[in-house]
C-alpha cells in the first residue's frame, strides 16, 4: 500500500470490510466513495448539520468528522442497513406515517440519531425528542412532525 495507508477493518451494516486507507480519512469519504454507502450525506463537512449522522457501536457520530481509524474493529450503521425496502425499520415506517421528510437530505442523519436515541431511551419524551435532535439541522421547517414520527415510532412493536 501507499505510503500513509494502514488496513481498517469494521463491519458496515454487518459486513466486514476491510480498506486500505489513510487512516486519517474522514469515515464519511469511505462509506460513500469507497464502499457506495450513499445514505450519510454531505452537508456543512464539520460536525455542524448531522445530514452524515451514522452509528458507530450504536452511538450517533458526525460521519464527516470521524476519522476512519476510529472505526476500526466496530461496527458503523447507515440508513441502509437500518431497514429494507421491503422491511422499514419502525423509524422509517413512522416518517413515512408522519410524513416527515420534506426535501429529505437531512432525514437519513435524523433517523440515524432517533435510532440511538430509541436504543437508550425507548420511550423518550418529547423534550427528550427535541434535545437528542438538537445537532440535527433541517432547513425545510418539517421539525414537528419529525417529533411526531420519532414518538410514533417508540410506540410502535
Amino acid at each position: 500500500m501507499g505510503q500513509g495507508h494502514e488496513t481498517i477493518r469494521f463491519v458496515a451494516n454487518g459486513g466486514e470490510v476491510v480498506l486500505g486507507a489513510d487512516p486519517a480519512t474522514p469515515l464519511l469519504d469511505a462509506l460513500r466513495n469507497r464502499l457506495g454507502l450513499k445514505g450519510p450525506r454531505l452537508g456543512c463537512g464539520a460536525d455542524q448539520c448531522g445530514a452524515c449522522t451514522v452509528l458507530l457501536d450504536g452511538c450517533a457520530v458526525a460521519a464527516c468528522a470521524t476519522p476512519l481509524w476510529a472505526a476500526a474493529n466496530k461496527h458503523v450503521t447507515t440508513i441502509e442497513g437500518l431497514g429494507t425496502p421491503d422491511r422499514p425499520h419502525r423509524l422509517q415506517r413512522a416518517f413515512v406515517a408522519e410524513q416527515a421528510a420534506q426535501c429529505g437530505y437531512c432525514t437519513t442523519g435524523i433517523i440515524m440519531r432517533a435510532a440511538a436515541l430509541l436504543a437508550a431511551t425507548p420511550h423518550p419524551t418529547e423534550q427528550q425528542v427535541r434535545t437528542a435532535l438538537d445537532r440535527n439541522l433541517c432547513r425545510c421547517g418539517s421539525h414537528n412532525r419529525v417529533v411526531r414520527a420519532i414518538l410514533r415510532a417508540a410506540s410502535a412493536p
